[in-house]
């Protein structure tokens, strides 16, 4: 922890409501319900009860009302009423965020995207989609296997996270590694501003004129407005591709071998990582023939010819040898491969039948991948917990999975202190505190970890540009005391 840097505080992590709002709620109701159609404002506690909180369950409240408009300009007309009432807004996209970023506050009003998932045009020749916001990873891919492309991030919500959340958080997946992040898929986006602005950034080509406003949105995490369309980057889908699990007698020994492989200059789809703790957890739910008398383990997935893939597989397979990989397995079928991935895809889920979990979401590079795996497993039991460590080893993404129980708050209070202590680790280690989830409320106090007030002064300063009067996501990123007054 850096000298001076305050401890990040347990217990609710958002301000008071303002009691000026809440005393507005029926003239704001009103308001909107001239704006939408009458089933898209949800207003009852029950109904609102679906957005009190997101993935990152352990902080609930509940929203002043809840908005799901079916285009850009009905989003334009409630952020442009919204903005003139100084109503708070909180942007969801399918609530799957990790960090808190879609957490509501009692004086907000959540804007949500599900209604606005279509596909507006594709242009196979141009190896572009634009889509709603609203519509998922795996959407976009549908819509477009019938010519053999596919949309690459594959965040491992990708069933259910949006393109719009993607783009707040910046998301990955385990074939980013090859393929990047969702700022190297998106050419352009449509931003709806507090003002109710309707903003066309970047284009439908690989560098747009002017300032990089792009990277400023991508990101975000609904700090600058709200995304509504965006023009995605599709690819030909590979030849074939084919993946392998590696087993190791220790963690250290599989973060040497990942460094290796990637200063090697090999560059696979996907490299992810399993400790011996997620095996066995994900092994009795998926039954994907993980090893399980491993420590850790390796999938790692190449693609291109069958000529290319087994030349790969070989190199990998020699570079295993060398840091002592005790287990071996290439996929032979469509159904082995398939296994191999569902096992990984359903790690987060497996882990949440058996314990509670905070995932944490830090990055680091990937030659520190060995004295990082041993500090963490040193931190979690110093806090008297258990960690799972499942990750994008390959871009060193980590996301250690700090079990406790949600019930005991004494248990509560450790998990996240030790979920401080690993991301303060990863700042150490020359990496940062996100790789793809965000600050949103998790990280918010870990700020100062990592940027100086200057830094941070800089960033607000943007925040301003955008959203002057601190209305979009207000109680995310920055901490509290950075905050404009807004009495």
């Amino acid at each position: 922890m850096a000298e001076g840097t305050p401890r990040p505080t347990t217990g609710i992590p958002m301000p008071p409501p303002d009691p000026r709002i809440m005393q507005r709620r029926e003239s704001i109701l009103d308001g909107l319900a001239r704006l939408v159609p009458a089933e898209n404002l949800i207003s009852s506690e029950d109904e609102c009860r679906a957005y009190e909180t997101d993935a990152f369950t352990a902080y609930r409240a509940m929203p002043l009302a809840v908005v799901l408009p079916e285009s850009t300009d009905e989003v334009a007309a409630v952020l442009r009423f919204l903005h003139r009432e100084n109503v708070p807004v909180v942007p969801r996209g399918a609530g799957t965020s990790l960090a808190g970023g879609a957490l509501p506050q009692a004086d907000a009003v959540v804007v949500g995207l599900a209604k606005m998932s279509k596909v507006l045009e594709l242009r196979f020749e141009d190896r572009i989609a634009r889509v709603q916001a609203g519509i998922t990873n795996l959407g976009i891919s549908g819509a477009v296997a019938h010519e053999r492309f596919f949309y690459a991030p594959d965040p491992s919500s990708q069933l259910a996270c949006t393109i719009a959340g993607n783009i707040a958080m910046n998301s990955g997946g385990a074939h980013c590694l090859k393929y990047g992040v969702t700022t190297n898929n998106i050419l352009g986006v449509r931003l709806v501003t507090m003002e109710g602005e309707i903003l066309d950034i970047g284009g439908d080509t690989m560098d747009a004129d002017g300032y990089d406003l792009l990277g400023i949105v991508i990101g975000s995490e609904g700090q600058f407005g709200i995304v509504t369309e965006a023009v995605v980057r599709i690819l030909p889908m590979a030849e074939g591709a084919r993946p392998m699990l590696v087993g190791f007698a220790s963690p250290e020994a599989a973060g040497r071998c990942v460094a290796t492989i990637i200063g090697s200059g090999i560059i696979p789809v996907a490299i992810e990582y399993m400790d011996k703790l997620a095996i066995e957890i994900t092994e009795g739910f998926a039954h994907a023939g993980y090893p399980l008398d491993a420590a850790a383990m390796l999938i790692i997935e190449v693609e291109g010819s069958n000529a290319e893939i087994e030349r790969l597989l070989g190199l990998i397979a020699a570079t295993a040898r060398e840091h002592g990989a005790t287990t071996i397995k290439v996929s032979t079928s469509e159904a082995e491969s398939a296994a191999i991935w569902k096992g990984r895809k359903s790690a987060f889920g497996a882990t949440g039948r058996i314990a509670d979990y905070i995932c944490m979401d830090g990055t680091i590079p990937t030659g520190q991948l060995p004295m990082v795996l041993t500090r963490i497993g040193e931190i979690t039991r110093a806090h008297g917990l258990r960690v799972a460590n499942v990750f994008h080893a390959g871009d060193g993404n980590l996301h250690p999975l700090v079990l406790y129980n949600v019930n005991d708050a004494d248990q509560r209070e450790k998990a996240e202190a030790c979920g401080f202590d690993i991301l303060r680790l990863c700042v150490e280690a020359g990496g940062c505190l996100t790789g793809e989830h965000g600050v949103g409320i998790e990280k918010r106090d870990l700020m100062r970890t990592q940027f100086n007030q200057t830094d941070l002064d800089q960033q607000k300063a943007l925040k301003l540009a955008f959203d002057p009067k601190w209305l979009l996501n207000p109680a995310k990123v920055f901490p509290l005391d950075m905050r404009p007054d807004r009495s």
